[in-house]
């Protein structure tokens, strides 16, 4: 069985789709999806579907739509190609969602799931991070983000669980992305990472540390005075909706950019040997250099 759910659901059983049309069931399919491999409990199952108020007959109704599910997965192993040898058993419909006390088990069967690739590459770039090895971590996380084409499950109507799941993925995304930039900065990447980098600040608003690349971006590609400009509408942004004045490290960031001279930007301009970004501390906060 082949997963996706970075982007559009997509779950096939020897290469056919088994993701049904209906809302409730592909609500029901996306959760155990995602947590292929793994029982979801039948409470977790009815707390998406109705969001603490479920009908007196919700786990009837839970059983229809599994029954449902089996249905196209039976339809999937009778018409798609055979993946055992001849002597092997049948796999049947129950085989692959499996009924087990207290909830259900969609079985991959040692098939694709993109979420488990990105983790996988994602962690190996970050070990990379750590090791000092930048253009390996930039390759990694840029291929782990590739795996995306869009929000997490960007064709369901979600309940609380595949919410909170999404908002959990995109926090996931974000590190890696966040990861990935900080690499090509290191590297000296800042003029080719302009592009980029305006439309993020543009569609994460409040995201203090993207901002603070984008300034620091700018100001390594000689354009002070609009990496000044980012602190300010960004300044704006955060005390006009949030009360909050920016972090500690953004504003020593900022004072770093203004007193900065033009040996400074020679430097940074200088190539891959000049570009350290700005990394985390033991606590958590940004060191600057600019």
């Amino acid at each position: 069985m082949d997963i996706d759910v970075l982007g559009a659901l997509a779950v096939r059983e020897n290469g056919l789709s088994i993701t049904p049309t209906a809302p409730k069931p592909r609500q029901v399919l996306a959760l155990l999806a995602l947590h292929a491999d793994q029982v979801v409990p039948v409470s977790a199952l009815i707390e998406e579907l109705w969001a603490g108020e479920p009908p007196r007959s919700a786990r009837t109704t839970l059983q229809t739509y599994v029954l449902q599910l089996r249905a196209l997965i039976a339809t999937a192993l009778e018409h798609g190609p055979a993946g055992a040898g001849p002597d092997a058993p049948a796999r049947t419909a129950k085989d692959v969602l499996v009924t087990l006390p207290g909830g259900y088990l969609l079985s991959s069967g040692g098939g694709t799931l993109d979420v488990r690739e990105f983790d996988r590459l994602a962690g190996t770039g970050y070990r990379a991070m750590d090791a000092g090895d930048f253009a390996g971590a930039a390759r990694l996380l840029r291929d782990a983000l590739a795996l995306w084409s869009g929000p997490a499950f960007a064709d369901v109507t979600g309940g609380v669980q595949l919410d909170m799941e999404t908002r959990r993925l995109e926090e996931t995304r974000l590190c890696a992305l966040d990861q990935r930039i900080e690499a090509d900065l290191r590297l000296g990447r800042h003029r080719e990472l302009l592009a980029e980098l305006t439309v993020l600040a543009s569609r994460y608003r409040t995201h203090e540390n993207l901002h603070g690349q984008f300034m620091l971006a700018l100001h390594r590609s000689g354009r002070r005075g609009e990496a000044l400009d980012v602190y300010q509408r960004l300044r704006g942004t955060l005390v006009r909706e949030l009360g909050l004045e920016p972090s500690v490290a953004l504003r020593r960031l900022q004072r770093s950019i203004l007193m900065a001279g033009p040996e400074s930007l020679a430097e940074a301009g200088s190539g891959p040997g000049s570009g350290s970004g700005s990394v985390a501390d033991s606590g958590g906060e940004r060191l600057v250099r600019v």
